[in-house]
Formats: structure tokens, sequence, C-alpha cells
């Protein structure tokens, strides 16, 4: 098994985002696909919460299989499949089609859950929750700067050619990751059935990994909520913004994911709990923000890197805590942990559409405050057991 190398570390990062970044493409994209297939906005907007499902079929399904197999070629493999179905979306001529293909793209967009347990493997115990931050950087800005290249690339050349150029993107990545990627060597012997009721074992027996992932569901539920919805607020009145010019909040959001690495740091401490708290704090004063924020862009952008940084905050601990529990398995934990998360993901995307259609903005801030004081909540109960 190959050591991990600093260079390494940069490169899973930089992987990491460009594919991660598959998932979120098609958010700025709602408005202009609901133009040509004469849908509804909200219609429309059933691509994101049905990637962000093939993203949880993925992780459930597929990462697993990272502790039976050699990752490196798992990695290849996946990437190869996401390229087939990203193409897919870029040439079809039905919403239908284009729905199956947004499953699809999930399903084969969870390399980045296979890249961290590598990362997590062949790094020390000294350097694991740094090593974790800096590839949770890449990953995190990845998802906030594919909102700005999305917007751009569809105002300028239609949503299609979004998909296309992500499709190159990844094709170039599999090369780079078939010549440049460690090695790793697989921990898990029995098949793939007793490979599945293994992972349903650590279930019951970590109550860290039950914690931890209950709390990113929360977590999940409220930033992919607010991503969602986001482009319902900033192209309705009275703002009116295009999808360029909503993609680039997602560039506030990417400044934001500095932070992943100290996060890392300091999940690595004698009590990595703390950190969640400092989450949901910036969580509730980001909410406040968006909910006065009225016409301040200003105070919208504070906003988005405050709520940004919690979510940072919240998940880089909880899965830097995860990879403590059983290192042999940490592809299973991961599944759990990311495959709960995910599923959050998906309901928030269509809670913040079904928010949005019940009162708007102000509803959907009322609905994601209760959200997080439920797992303030949560994470008193866990505290105290």
């Amino acid at each position: 098994m190959q050591a991990l190398k600093r260079a390494d570390v940069i490169l899973m990062a930089f992987c990491t985002g460009l594919i991660v970044a598959n998932i979120y493409y098609c958010q700025p994209l709602v408005i202009l696909i609901a133009k040509e297939f004469k849908l509804a906005e909200s219609d429309a907007g059933s691509i994101t919460f049905l990637t962000q499902a093939g993203y949880a079929i993925g992780l459930f399904l597929l990462v697993p299989l990272g502790d039976m197999f050699e990752r490196k070629k798992q990695i290849l493999v996946i990437t190869a499949l996401a390229i087939v179905s990203l193409l897919i979306a870029g040439f079809s001529h039905s919403f239908f089609i284009l729905e199956i293909a947004s499953v699809l793209i999930g399903a084969c967009s969870i390399v980045p859950q296979l890249i961290l347990p590598l990362t997590a493997s062949l790094s020390d115990d000294e350097s694991r929750g740094h090593n974790i931050g800096i590839v949770m950087s890449g990953l995190l800005v990845g998802i906030l700067a594919s909102r700005a290249i999305s917007g751009t690339v569809g105002d300028l050349l239609g949503w299609r050619a979004m998909f296309l150029i992500a499709a190159g993107i990844c094709t170039l990545l599999l090369m780079l990751m078939a010549v440049r990627f460690p090695t790793s060597r697989s921990t898990f012997t029995g098949g793939y059935k007793e490979l599945m009721r293994s992972m349903f074992s650590y279930i019951k027996t970590q109550p860290v990994l039950r914690e931890a992932s209950i709390i990113n569901f929360f977590a999940f539920i409220v930033i992919m909520g607010f991503w969602t919805t986001m482009v319902l607020y900033l192209s309705n009145p009275p703002h009116h913004f295009s999808a360029y010019q909503i993609g680039l909040f997602g560039i506030a959001g990417a400044a934001g994911a500095l932070a992943a690495p100290l996060v890392g740091k300091l999940s690595g401490g004698g009590n990595p709990r703390k950190n969640l708290m400092i989450g949901f704090i910036l969580e509730l004063i980001s909410v406040a923000l968006f909910y006065f924020t009225g016409h301040s862009v200003f105070l919208f952008v504070v906003g988005i890197i405050l709520i940004d940084i919690g979510q940072q905050a919240i998940h880089v601990t909880n899965q830097t805590r995860i990879y403590t529990l059983v290192p042999e398995a940490r592809n299973r934990l991961n599944t759990i942990f990311m495959s709960v998360s995910f599923v959050g993901a998906a309901c928030g995307s269509a809670l913040g559409l079904w928010l949005w259609s019940l009162g708007g903005w102000a509803m959907f801030c009322y609905g994601v405050t209760a959200i997080i004081s439920l797992n303030m909540l949560i994470y008193q109960w866990y505290k105290k057991a």
C-alpha cells in the first residue's frame, strides 16, 4: 500500500471538487430547463432532488464495495459511468430522460466518497483530520463554485452545454487519476451480502455513528434546502436575477470552504463535538440574515458565507469522528453516514420547494429555523446520553 504524500492530498482534493460538482450543475439551470420543456420552475426543480436521491442510492449500493475491492479501480470504473450519464443528460430531448439521467449522474458521482476513505486509510493518526479537511475543501469549493460555472455556461451556451463540458472534464480526470492515484488494500474478504450485513451491524454498535448521521441528516436538509430555494428567490421579484447572476452567489460560499482544513484540525482534538454547536449557531445567524435581507445583496452574501462555514463545522467534524471508529470499515461507515446525509439533502430540496410554494422566502426561513432548532435538541440529547 502506497504512503500518502502531500501532492496526493492536493490532487485528491482537486478531483473531489470537480467530480462532486456534477451533482450541483443543474441547480442554476432550473430556470432555463423549465423554459425549454415548458414547465413550472418548481416542477423543473425536481431534477435537483432526483440527482441527490441518486447520489444517496449510489452511496448505499456502491461505496461499501471500497472495503471489498481496490479503491483506485473502483474510482476509475464509476467515473467512466459518470461520463456516460452526463452525456445522456446533455443530449436528452425529453424531461423524463433528463430526470433518469439526473438519477444516474447522482449515483455515479459518489467518487468523492471513495476518495475520502482512501485519504483516511493512507493518512497517519496525526495528519488524518487535516488531510480530510483539505479534501473536504476541494469538495466544498467544487459544490459551491459549480453553481457559478453552471450559471455562466447556461447563460452563454445553454443548459445542455454544461453537462457536455462536465463529461469532458470527467474524461480528463479519469486519465489523470489512472496515472497518479495511489493504490490501497481491501480489508473485507466476504461476499456482498456479508458486506452489507456487517454495515448494518455498525448502526447498532456505534452510537457516535448514529449521532453523527442524524445530525448530518438535518444539517443537509438546511443547506440543500437553501441552495435549491435560493434560485427561486433570486429569480423572482424584487431581484429578477439571471442564471448567470444567481450562479455567482456560489463564489461567496466557495470562499467559506477555505475553513475546512482548520475545522479538520480542530476535529482531531479532545472535544470535537464543540464544533457542532458552533455550526448550529452560524446557521441560525445566516437564516436571520436571509430573512431580513430585503434588497441588501451584501447581507445575503454574508449569510451564504456563514451558512457554508456552519455546514463545514458540522460535516467535517462528524466525518472525522466516524473515521476513527472502525479503521477497517471506513467505507461502510462512510456509506451509512453519507447515505443518511444525502437522503437529508434530497429531503431538503423537496422541503425547500414545498415551503416556497406555501409562503415564499419567509416560509422557507421559518421552516429551516425549526430544523436547526431540532438539530440542537438532538445534539443536547446525545450529550446527556
